[in-house]
């Protein structure tokens, strides 16, 4: 009889912002997946180690984390196949997934290969866009507010464009791409005012001033709001 494929969501790093049941099913599982560099634990594994109990079977899913589509679809097939194996023997498989699963989440890639095949159950986690608004106590919005989520690879035209038709956005995975984030936010008249952090709920955790930002990691992200600081 073939067993249950877990989606696990255990946060933006820090370990005691994994629900109840996640830690459940990570020490209920017989085997655990995460995606990993090609050297080390990964972040995933990082953020859950502290509720991993000893003689877990476990696969990292070795990839090198580059703009090479082939080779992370290759090392996506390479895992299905071994987690399918064990599923198949009856052995249930918790996938750890950083942030939530289903929300720009490494689990998705292994889902749309698993679940015609296995029963397969969606564990949500804390995003990072949820712990940024918290960290910074910076409310993201109320009442009947839009929000936006918009990655920062999208062109400035797009990025505007949405920001034009929300009341409030998060833009995510700044990185390299300040200097266009920042361009877009300063002709709206939002740079002034955005709220901004990088690594949220990590080590390294920081804050930055817009005057004083000059170049961000690809995990952070910038929170704006038409309202600006008077949030509520």
């Amino acid at each position: 009889m073939s067993a249950t494929l877990y989606g696990i969501g255990i946060g933006p790093g820090d370990s005691e912002l994994l629900t109840l049941k996640a830690v459940r099913l990570i020490k209920e599982a017989p085997v655990l997946a995460w995606p990993a560099p090609l050297e080390g634990d990964g972040l995933a594994r990082t953020i859950a180690a502290p509720h991993i109990p000893a003689g877990k079977v476990e696969i990292a899913i070795r990839m090198g984390f580059t703009v090479d589509r082939a080779g992370t679809e290759a090392a996506y097939d390479r895992a299905a196949e071994e987690i399918a194996a064990h599923l198949e023997a009856g052995r249930d498989v918790a996938v750890l997934c950083e942030g939530d699963p289903f929300f720009f989440g490494s689990f998705i890639y292994l889902f749309a290969r698993l679940s015609p095949r296995f029963a397969v159950e969606v564990v949500p986690g804390v995003s990072s866009i949820m712990a940024a608004s918290a960290d910074l106590r910076a409310p993201l919005c109320a009442w009947d507010d839009g929000v936006a989520i918009i990655p920062a690879t999208r062109s400035d035209a797009e990025i505007e464009a949405a920001l034009a038709a929300s009341d409030a956005a998060v833009i995510m995975k700044v990185g390299r791409h300040l200097p266009k984030v920042k361009g877009v936010l300063q002709r709206l008249g939002l740079w002034e005012d955005a709220r901004i952090v990088e690594r949220v709920g990590l080590p390294g955790r920081k804050v930055h001033h817009p005057a004083d930002v000059a170049e961000l990691p690809y995990f952070s992200l910038i929170l704006v709001h038409r309202r600006g600081n008077a949030w509520l």
